[in-house]
């Protein structure tokens, strides 16, 4: 094992800690190798009942992968990532079927391959202190870890929604929008977490489950559901600043601060991805996507804008939805040499 990810036992639970509190707890690969050897070495260990993945510190699950990394490797031209993306997808893949429950403490910031490692789990659990999201668009990037499967099957559009703003959900949201089954107040986990290694995990969930705090999506079905039925991007737009409501107005805002080119590839993902009848096909497709958008400028641009620099001022090209092509969004999702398999 890495020491960025902790793993031991107690009673017949098996834990997996994401262990870099300071980079809350962001992925890279030597983690994502670690997690598929424990989770391999624990599937026909008969001791094991239960696996579960924490998150070290107070601030979160995992704010997504190491997107510095991903940065200096574009830039360069490297192929780091897309090796990277290769085994993490497989990983998303793993835990979505594993044998044995897989339990997933979403506490805090929960974004991007967080959202990978915890919401493909059978048994995924939010506090009020949780905020899931896949912020892509923010670097002009796609979703990806399954994030387009999981959000084309919400219900209505609000997975459109939360695809294309990067907006993140709280715990009755998260659940409404099947990203996550169970609400634990987070003073209670040390308690779940001692009754996780003496029971099974949905006998354990179950005595520490409590009502969520109410949300804010299901309010908001009409509008989103409306506006996001949209054909384009540019549609969507429009009726987000013309129907009158200001959490519309609000997200039509965020859609203009977004990459042109990562919100129409989104929007067509998302569309596809509805249509795929597996997560591994899913996966597969977001893998096509992630590395052609490995190749294109936005996302050097997006997270130096957003990370390295922070000056939020991102320069993207093309700067205006109307120049970025049907031929463009095609282009990222045709065929790669390697393509990702299972």
């Amino acid at each position: 094992m890495t020491e960025d990810v902790l793993v031991r036992t107690e009673g017949h639970a098996a834990h997996v800690v994401l262990n870099r509190p300071r980079a809350l707890n962001a992925l890279d690969h030597a983690m994502v190798t670690a997690i598929t050897s424990a989770l391999e070495s624990w599937s026909d260990d008969a001791s094991i009942a239960t696996v579960v993945l924490s998150g070290a510190g107070e601030r979160g699950l995992c704010a997504g992968g190491d997107i510095r990394a991903i940065h200096d490797d574009a830039k360069a031209g490297g192929s780091a990532s897309a090796a990277f993306w290769r085994d993490e997808y497989r990983l998303n893949a793993a835990i979505a079927r594993y044998p044995k429950p897989y339990v997933a403490l979403m506490d805090g910031i929960v974004m991007g391959g967080g959202v990978g490692l915890s919401a493909h789990g059978a048994i995924r659990v939010v506090t009020e202190r949780s905020r899931v999201a896949m912020p892509e668009t923010t670097i002009g990037f796609v979703p990806d870890v399954g994030g387009t499967y999981l959000l084309s099957r919400t219900p209505g559009l609000l997975g459109t929604h939360l695809a294309l703003t990067g907006a993140s959900v709280g715990a009755a949201d998260a659940r409404l929008c099947g990203l996550a089954d169970h609400f634990v107040p987070a003073d209670s986990l040390p308690g779940l977490l001692t009754d996780l290694a003496r029971l099974p995990a949905d006998e354990a969930v179950a005595l520490w489950t409590r009502p969520a705090p109410e949300g804010e999506l299901a309010a908001a079905r009409e509008w989103i559901d409306s506006c996001y039925a949209a054909d384009t991007v540019e549609e969507i737009l429009q009726r987000l600043l013309d129907c009158g409501v200001p959490a519309a107005k609000e997200a039509a805002v965020t859609l203009q601060s977004k990459s042109p080119t990562a919100l129409k590839v989104t929007l067509e993902a998302v569309r596809r991805a509805r249509q795929l009848g597996s997560l591994e096909q899913v996966l597969a497709q977001e893998y096509r996507v992630s590395c052609a958008a490995l190749r294109m400028p936005d996302l050097v641009e997006g997270v130096r804008a957003q990370v390295i620099d922070k000056d939020r001022s991102p320069r993207w090209s093309p700067a205006e939805l109307s120049a970025v092509t049907a031929a463009d969004v095609e282009h990222f999702f045709a065929p790669v040499r390697d393509e990702l398999t299972f």
